[in-house]
């Protein structure tokens, strides 16, 4: 209840009692132009009062006019970047009412709302940057609807001093603009204009500052065959002509990158040159969270911007300088992380400049900060699927499941590869952007530094820690460093949970059939897991079936070295002749004595690994993968387009049967597409059976899909077809793969003891 002594300086004058509202906004309700919009709503209704940002979201205190028609309009009518969880309104009763309705002060404390992620440039600001006003080419242009968010906080609430735009004063002009509420920028944080903001130039080889316009200097080098170091929101880009295989070469051989695909940008009016964008892939290219997307190519760029794919990864432009500087080329470009083979990419000027000397040609610079490092999000737009989380898509939150209300906060802190934690507070879980992989030092330090980043942008004080249940994984070892109650979780329980609390599984749900596919994970019984069959929920689980295991000989050169997984699958189908034939090249003798004696050779059910054996009998990437799971990406890359006919057939969960099978297509002169397409729907077939099976005898109630083989959307087709009828939960906005971990491990911690809750 409101007393007059507690309304803020309003410009007040005193008159009977009078009833009012406050209207409490939790969600995705800062810099998206929330307050603006309530204002002019207040003015519709007739209301009077004050809206404000605070730590928990917006604050709305009116009186007068129709607050019930003003209250339905508030979530009817948001701003189209705003995501409201909660609107919690009540009655009060005040005597100093204002003669009008503000905007006020923010106020702070401790953070429980959601924070906006980027948002790629509006169709507005773009007309406004290719127009003839003040902003004509301005590379740093945005409005309420679009720009920098996340990628320039510093902290809560969102506002210009909270910001890497702090030092940057306003000008009268854009002061303005920032104060008129029929403008689109009122209120915009990040407003800037050339007369007061963020500046370009453009510094060649030994830091050199270029004279004259630094996008028509870096379009010319772009043209010309140079590589461009890019300064972009979350961190820097390497640009390069996509079309020139001199170039790419060269930056391959600099970024020691020799066939991972690379990244395109280009305008949307380009894109039927390149690649046949569904209707779905043109939605998920325009989205505001521009991410790249796999969309079919048209062969029409050279062989080494993608080698061995049919997909490219291509997104639009989606700031002012992309915008700019894709007019001045005309062509596509190459846009990779700035960095090399499996470090984090460049964030300051100065590590950009001493990290991509001799591999940039030029480096695009600005004096805006990055507050934090985020990586382009990879998506797939049919099926739909997010493959790496980041740019874009956070700091976004997924609710809870029923049944996990009161749920203490708990810090996940994911996996080894693909790295990314999970923060668990008031109901909501904020699995945090793209790490990478914690082998890198780099990586490591980017890990600890997103722990302090999140936990203090968003007051996140845990009572316990969740992490893999693996005792060599680098994000276990620190759990126990940090003072709290540990609770390690295995791996494919972890998938699972994931899976669960994405599609909102009640705690109390009951059991689901989980089939878990993915490259390796620490088993409770000593061995590698990756080929599962899991029966069980949040609080329990238990292994039902598993691929028919294998051998890993040479531990961790099994995942590098595809030939080593066929010969012992090979052998194991009672092909040790084919074996012979295929892989003469290879040391088999000695490969089969560590075999046998056990000699670093853990067993292991690892889908992954199957998949690379697979691959190596059609002569992909036999001998090394130069990326992790490369191997299978190319073997879905041949099935693409081409229908089973005939799955290859499983023994129960024992693949000797399709191997030979296999063999003996292949000494037909099968096509090796058929091949492949044949081995994905067999593999699916042989998982869905006995998952099936599950449900229908009344022991689960769904089925979900998790791992990163799943990200494989030949494979995702072939087992959702073969579970036709039956309920399956699938990933659609966190990965299927290691980067969904730690969500899996925060719903299984949080599904513990639940006290008080407390809220974003």
């Amino acid at each position: 209840m409101w007393c007059a002594a507690s309304i803020p300086a309003w410009s007040a004058r005193c008159i009977e009692v009078v009833p009012g509202r406050e209207i409490r906004v939790r969600g995705q309700v800062q810099g998206v132009g929330f307050r603006p919009f309530v204002w002019q709503l207040a003015r519709e209704f007739g209301l009077v009062g004050e809206v404000f940002n605070d730590a928990e979201g917006v604050l709305i205190r009116a009186a007068g006019g129709d607050l019930d028609g003003f209250q339905a309009a508030l979530s009817a009518r948001a701003p189209g970047l705003s995501r409201i969880d909660a609107l919690e309104a009540r009655d009060c009763r005040f005597e100093a009412v204002p003669e009008t309705f503000a905007i006020a002060a923010s106020r702070g404390g401790a953070a429980r709302t959601r924070v906006t992620p980027d948002a790629a440039t509006c169709p507005d600001c773009l007309a406004e940057i290719a127009g003839g006003g003040r902003r004509q080419g301005y590379a740093f242009t945005n409005c309420t609807r679009c720009g920098p968010r996340f990628t320039i906080l510093r902290g809560l609430p969102y506002d210009r001093a909270q910001t890497t735009m702090a030092g940057f004063a306003m000008c009268p002009s854009c002061r303005a603009e920032y104060g008129d509420p029929a403008d689109r920028r009122f209120h915009a944080q990040p407003i800037a204009c050339p007369d007061c903001g963020p500046r370009l130039w453009l510094e060649r080889a030994g830091g050199v500052v270029a004279a004259g316009d630094p996008l028509a200097l870096a379009a010319d080098l772009l043209r010309q065959g140079g590589i461009l170091a890019v300064k972009g929101l979350g961190g820097f880009h390497l640009a390069c002509d996509a079309g020139n295989p001199a170039t790419l070469d060269r930056l391959r051989r600099g970024k020691r990158r020799p066939a991972k695909p690379f990244a395109l940008m280009l305008r949307e009016a380009d894109l039927a040159a390149v690649c046949t964008p569904s209707a779905a892939d043109l939605a998920r290219l325009r989205d505001p969270a521009a991410p790249i997307v796999l969309v079919p190519g048209t062969g029409a760029l050279p062989e080494a911007v993608a080698p061995g794919m049919t997909r490219l990864g291509v997104m639009l432009p989606y700031t002012p300088l992309h915008h700019l500087l894709l007019a001045a080329v005309a062509r596509p470009l190459v846009m990779t992380s700035g960095n090399l083979s499996g470090a984090p990419q460049a964030v300051g000027n100065d590590e950009a400049r001493a990290l991509l000397d001799g591999l940039a040609d030029a480096v695009l610079l600005h004096d805006r900060e990055i507050a934090r490092r985020l990586d382009d999000s990879v998506e797939r737009a049919d099926p739909p699927m997010i493959l790496r989380r980041a740019r874009g898509r956070v700091p976004g939150t997924l609710p809870l499941p029923e049944g996990f209300g009161g749920a203490p906060q708990v810090l996940a802190l994911g996996g080894q590869m693909k790295s990314a934690i999970c923060l668990v507070k008031g109901g909501q879980a904020l699995l945090s952007h793209h790490l990478g992989d914690l082998d890198e030092a780099d990586s490591w330090d980017a890990f600890l530094g997103a722990m302090a980043d999140y936990g203090a942008l968003f007051d996140h004080r845990p009572a316990l820690v969740a992490c893999d249940a693996h005792p060599g994984y680098r994000a276990t070892q620190h759990a126990g460093t940090l003072g709290l109650p540990v609770i390690e979780v295995q791996h494919h329980h972890a998938h699972l949970a994931a899976c669960l609390a994405e599609n909102g599984w009640p705690r109390a749900g009951g059991p689901v059939a989980g089939i878990v596919l993915d490259g390796t994970g620490y088993g409770p019984d000593g061995t590698v897991w990756g080929g599962e069959l899991l029966l069980g929920d949040y609080r329990s689980v238990e292994r039902v079936g598993h691929l028919a295991p294998a051998p890993l000989v040479g531990g961790d050169a099994a995942a590098r070295e595809p030939w080593r997984n066929l010969l012992v699958r090979l052998d194991a189908a009672g092909l040790a002749d084919s074996a012979d034939r295929l892989l003469t090249e290879y040391p088999r003798a000695a490969l089969r004595a560590a075999a046998r004696a056990g000699l670093n050779a853990p067993a292991s059910s690892s889908a992954g690994r199957l998949f690379d054996a697979v691959a190596a009998a059609l002569g992909l990437c036999v001998g090394r993968q130069s990326y992790e799971g490369e191997a299978a990406m190319r073997l879905e890359a041949l099935a693409e387009g081409c229908p089973a006919d005939r799955p290859y057939r499983f023994a129960g969960l024992d693949p000797a049967p399709a191997f030979r099978a296999m063999m003996g297509d292949i000494e037909a002169g099968v096509p090796h597409p058929l091949i492949s397409a044949r081995f994905h729907a067999g593999l699916a077939r042989a998982f869905a059976d006995p998952a099936r099976a599950l449900v229908e005898t009344g022991r689960a109630r769904a089925v979900a899909l998790s791992g990163g083989c799943f990200q494989n959307a030949r494979l995702l087709a072939e087992t959702l077809a073969a579970l036709r009828g039956v309920k399956v939960l699938i990933h659609r906005e966190t990965p299927a793969n290691d980067g969904g971990l730690a969500l899996g491990q925060a719903v299984i911690a949080a599904a513990g003891e639940l006290p008080q809750m407390e809220s974003f």
